[in-house]
Order: structure tokens, then C-alpha cells, then sequence
């Protein structure tokens, strides 16, 4: 076989790259700069071949574990002063750290070794016991950084599917006749993940990476908070969506397991109840919630995952990368496995922190299930009630009857001819006549211009002609159309008057630093987050108020259609003895969590 000159350089120059690299740690500074001259020159000066054996040596990194050092410095530095207990539990991350690398590269064959192998590249990145929220400067756990300079769409990591718990893992490990096919997902995942932590402990296959899982106090998501700093949310809907979570939880803990007749008492030598305790099924779906990675290109559909070493990347929203699975092999031949892959959404310097995005999530989401709120997020909102009442026969000599009850209901108005077509539209649409919707900083969702117009018809709106006959996407009259703007401002004025303090309050709080440290860590989660959601309805209100005006919808005689319903937002909490339904669970819901318990 022949090869051009040009391959024999590049040849030449990847081996000469490979011996450096391999004999680097014998080195002095001044030879590796001679060595490293001496290769760029090979590859024959300035030109391409030698930017390529740059890039190559680049890559091939520094002296072995020289990254890994310097780290270990940089945060041995952040814990001077602070009690041995601290850099005991740092020595104890760095361990497990070290024990999670070894065990992947055992057992999964993953090179992450920061020099080259045979076929291998060094890995890129490096796992830090101690990342900071650069805004806010609070503790953001582990997170992986970049060794060296990473260039877009380099490949990341690569781990195997085998390695990972999933729901199959899960099935296998404690018996597909016990776990039935169409048990959820995060049920089943939840009792592997107590059953490798509090069953099998030390002799767990899973051990190296149990050991790295964090527990509910370095987490700390909504539903694991105490009441006393549950106040701390007060009027915010996130106290709605938590409440429920928790329910949640409990209840589907003991119909799994802990009532009489489950599995603890079908299966004892499997479920023992010393250890499928309450707390360790509350730690399992902590560690799901926060790092359970939905992989949506497998052979067979998608799955939830628990990925080893890769669910330490940090959250970020302007992150465009995302794990996801691929058939092992190359293009040509595929060795039937399967594969968490990553790759670079942009370039990264070193000593950067690598990020993903956990997905389109609001602070809403990402506290209640994440523990952690972000100050600038793209996609945050602030869920507003919006609840219409036609005026039905019925409903309106009730209210009368109870007048006193009722103070804002209009003595005068009349009945909505159109009331009970409303309900049987709503109906059939599986709507409520109070509904949930997500309220964003610069816009709201469509869904509710369309469900506040059909609520706001009027008989001279329609002409005689039925309500199904409407497209509700677009603006039915200008009459129309200014009840249902001011009817959302006066949603969201009604949200922001739930809160016991106001914005300039909460400001006030962080602004004071010394006391504002003294607070607990959910305590200042919680007023930057309460904060942050009273900034948004502001905003909110100001667009809707100059839409309005803009429009020119701001006439007084606009605004008959309002008359026709009441126009009462509800508080949310309870409706008919029953627990509302949030928009935040109907996303949670999308996700596959367990099933609502209303």
C-alpha cells in the first residue's frame, strides 16, 4: 500500500506526539519544549501539517494526572482554615471519585485516562468535587471539568448502556416475576437504587457509583423541605405543586410497598422492611428526580436511565447539549450494545465547567425536583390560575342566596345564555372551568387566550351560530378580545397579591448580606425565587396593559363581555374538596412521574 508524503508526515508526526506523551513524565521542562519544537518542525513548519501536529500534541495533554493535581490544589486552597471534618469529606469525594473512574474503566472498558491509548484519545474532562454558582456563589455539587482547551462537537464521553440503572437493570436485579413489565419506570428504578445502597451495600456491583450519588441534604428539592422553610414560599404556586409531590410519594411508596399485603410482605428476603424505609425510598427518588436521564433514541423506543459519571455534569439553559443513546460499533459494523453518548455543544476552555441542559425547565421545575433555581433562566414562569365561572341559573342564585360570601359578584348581571354550552365544551375537551397556565416573562401560552375567549363568548360574539363553530386561535372581536386581556391581568395581579411580601422586600433581604447568610440554604433559594416570580408577574402585567393600549382595546365600552361571567380567580389550593391540578403536574406528568393523586 502506498501512502503520499503527506500521510507519512502525519504518520510520523502521531508517533513522535505518542512518545512524548509516553515518556513526558521523565522529562524536564526544557526538553519538552525541544521535543515539542522539534515535532512542529517536522511536520514541516508553518503550513497545515504543522497546525495538525499542534491540534495533536494540544490534545495529548501535559504531564500524566498534572490536571488532576492541580485541581485537587486549587480546592485544597478553598478549605484552608475550615474544620478537619471538612477536608475529611473532601478527601472522602476525592476517594470516591477515584473508585467511580476505576470501576467504569473495569467494568464498562470507558477510557478516561487524561493520556492517549492505543486508538484512544485522552480524555477531555475531569471530575471536581466543588462547583459554584457563579451568580449566586452557592455550592453546586460535583461537576465535570474541561482538562484542556475542547473544541465544538468533540466527543465527550461514551458510556455503556450495561452500566447503567435502568428499568431492566432494575427487573433483572430483583426479579421479573416480582416487578411486573408495566410497573413505572421510576418505581422500579427506585427500589434497585435502595436495594444496591441499603441491601447489598459494600458487596453491591454498583457500589463505585452508589457511593457518588449525593444524599437528600446536598440536593435538598422542595419535597424533602421542612415546613418552616416551606414558608419561606409562600404564595408561590411551587408550595402547590410540592404538596402534591410529597402525597405523591407517600402514597405511592406504601402501595408498592409498605401496606399490608405489598411487596415488603410478599418478598421479606427481597424488600426486608428495616431497609425499603420511607427516608431511603425518599433518597432514591431524590437521586432520580435530580439525575435520571431520559435517552430517547434506542433500539427499542426510549428509557429512563441512571447514567454513571456522565449525570455529574451541571444544569445549564443556554446549554444546547443533551445525553443521549447510540448502537455501538462504527458505521460499518455494530456490536449490538447500546451507548450514553456526549458531545461538545460549543468550545470550551480549560478549567471550564462542561454543561448540558436538563431540558426546557422553569425554576419552578428545576426547585421542586433539582433543588436549585437559576437568576437568569430563558424558560422560567410563573404558573397563574385562571378561573371563569359562567353564569349559570343555578350558580347565580346560589351566589345571590349567599350574598355576603360574595361581595365582587355584580348584583345586577343576568344570566350567560351561553353558560351551559360553555361547560359542555370544556367538557368535552377534558377542561376545567379552572385551569392552570404558565405565565412567562415575555408571553403566555396560547392555550389560554384560547380557553379565556371561549369563556368571554357573548351572544352578540357568536351570531346565532354554536361555540364549536369558532376557531379559538384567533381573536373572535374586539370586544372579545379585551375581556380576555384584562381578565389575564387581573389572573395575575390576583397571583401576585398571594405573596405576604413584595419584591422590594425580598430584595431588600439579599441585598442585606450578613443577614441574608444567616438564612438557610432553601431559605435563600427560596426568597431569590419568590423574588424572581414577582419580577416576572410585573413584567407580565406591563406587556398585557400596552398590548392593550396598543391595540386600542382599552375603551371603556370594550369591556362588556366581562359582564357575562364572573371572572373570579379561585386560590388554587382546593376545589370541590379535591386537589387542583397545576400546570406544573402537567408537566411533570409529560415526564412519566407517578400517576397524579387527585
Amino acid at each position: 500500500m502506498k501512502y503520499s508524503s503527506c500521510t507519512l508526515l502525519c504518520l510520523v508526526a502521531s508517533v513522535e506526539a505518542f512518545s512524548f506523551k509516553a515518556s513526558s513524565t521523565l522529562s524536564t521542562p526544557h526538553q519538552q519544549h525541544q521535543q515539542s519544537s522539534s515535532s512542529s518542525l517536522f511536520a514541516g513548519g508553518e503550513g497545515g501539517e504543522s497546525e495538525w501536529a499542534k491540534a495533536l500534541q494540544e490534545n495529548t495533554g501535559q504531564q500524566s494526572g498534572l490536571f488532576d493535581k492541580e485541581l485537587q490544589q486549587l480546592q485544597s486552597k478553598k478549605l484552608q482554615g475550615l474544620s478537619s471534618s471538612a477536608k475529611s469529606q473532601q478527601d472522602s469525594k476525592l476517594s470516591a471519585n477515584a473508585k467511580l473512574i476505576q470501576w467504569l474503566e473495569q467494568e464498562g472498558d470507558v477510557y478516561l485516562q487524561d493520556a492517549s491509548g492505543w486508538g484512544e484519545a485522552p480524555h477531555p474532562m475531569a471530575i471536581s468535587t466543588e462547583t459554584v454558582d457563579e451568580l449566586t456563589n452557592e455550592s453546586s455539587g460535583r461537576g465535570l471539568l474541561a482538562r484542556r482547551n475542547i473544541n465544538q462537537e468533540e466527543e465527550l464521553l461514551k458510556i455503556p448502556l450495561s452500566l447503567c440503572i435502568t428499568k431492566k437493570s432494575a427487573r433483572k436485579t430483583l426479579g421479573t416475576d416480582v416487578l411486573p413489565p408495566n410497573i413505572n419506570e421510576y418505581l422500579v428504578m427506585a427500589c434497585q437504587l435502595i436495594h444496591e445502597k441499603y441491601v447489598m451495600g459494600d458487596e453491591s456491583y454498583y457500589k463505585s457509583y452508589i457511593d457518588v450519588l449525593p444524599e437528600v441534604d446536598e440536593v435538598n428539592p422542595t419535597f424533602t423541605w421542612s415546613d418552616d422553610d416551606l414558608q419561606f414560599l409562600d404564595g408561590s404556586p411551587v408550595i402547590a405543586a410540592t404538596k402534591s409531590m410529597q402525597m405523591k410519594l407517600k402514597s405511592e411508596y406504601n402501595m408498592l410497598l409498605a401496606d399490608e399485603g405489598k411487596l415488603c410482605d410478599q418478598y421479606p428476603d427481597i424488600f426486608p422492611r428495616d431497609k425499603f424505609t420511607y427516608e431511603a425510598w425518599v433518597w432514591a427518588f431524590t437521586n432520580l428526580f435530580s439525575r435520571a436521564i431520559r435517552l430517547r433514541n434506542m433500539k427499542q423506543g426510549e428509557t429512563l436511565a441512571m447514567v454513571p459519571y456522565a449525570d455529574l455534569i451541571n444544569h445549564s439553559p443556554y446549554s444546547g447539549a443533551y445525553l443521549d443513546a447510540r448502537e455501538t460499533g462504527d458505521w460499518l459494523f455494530k456490536t449490538g450494545g447500546e451507548e450514553v453518548i456526549l458531545y461538545a455543544d460549543r468550545g470550551y476552555r480549560r478549567m471550564e465547567q462542561i454543561y448540558i441542559s436538563y431540558g426546557p425547565k422553569s425554576n419552578a421545575d428545576l426547585l421542586l425536583l433539582y433543588g436549585f433555581a437559576l437568576e437568569r433562566n430563558p424558560f422560567n414562569s410563573v404558573d397563574v390560575t385562571v378561573s371563569i365561572a359562567p353564569r349559570t341559573k343555578e350558580l347565580v342564585q346560589s351566589v345571590l342566596e349567599n350574598v355576603k360570601e360574595n361581595p365582587e359578584f355584580d348584583m345586577n348581571a343576568e344570566i350567560d345564555p351561553l353558560a351551559q354550552e360553555k361547560l359542555d365544551f370544556l367538557d368535552r375537551a377534558g377542561r376545567s372551568n379552572t385551569v392552570d397556565f404558565p405565565c412567562y416573562a415575555d408571553r403566555y401560552p396560547t392555550e389560554m387566550l384560547e380557553y379565556l375567549r371561549l369563556m368571554m363568548m357573548t351572544p352578540e360574539d357568536t351570531m346565532g351560530k354554536p361555540l364549536r363553530d369558532f376557531d379559538y386561535t384567533r381573536t373572535i372581536s374586539a370586544a372579545n378580545e379585551a375581556a380576555v386581556l384584562y381578565s389575564v391581568v387581573e389572573a395575575v395581579k390576583g397571583q401576585l397579591e398571594r405573596y405576604p411580601t413584595t419584591e422590594e422586600d425580598d430584595a431588600a433581604i439579599i441585598k442585606d448580606r450578613g443577614m441574608f447568610k444567616l438564612l438557610s440554604y432553601n431559605q435563600r433559594m427560596a426568597v431569590r425565587h419568590r423574588r424572581n416570580e414577582k419580577r416576572l408577574l410585573k413584567r407580565t402585567i406591563a406587556a398585557l396593559e400596552k398590548q392593550i393600549k396598543t391595540r386600542g382595546l382599552d375603551v371603556e365600552d370594550l369591556k362588556r363581555a366581562e359582564g357575562s361571567t364572573l371572572g373570579t380567580v379561585l386560590p388554587g389550593e382546593e376545589r370541590r374538596g379535591q386537589k387542583q391540578r397545576t400546570a406544573l403536574e402537567d408537566r411533570l406528568d409529560k415526564m412519566g412521574l407517578p400517576v397524579d393523586l387527585r
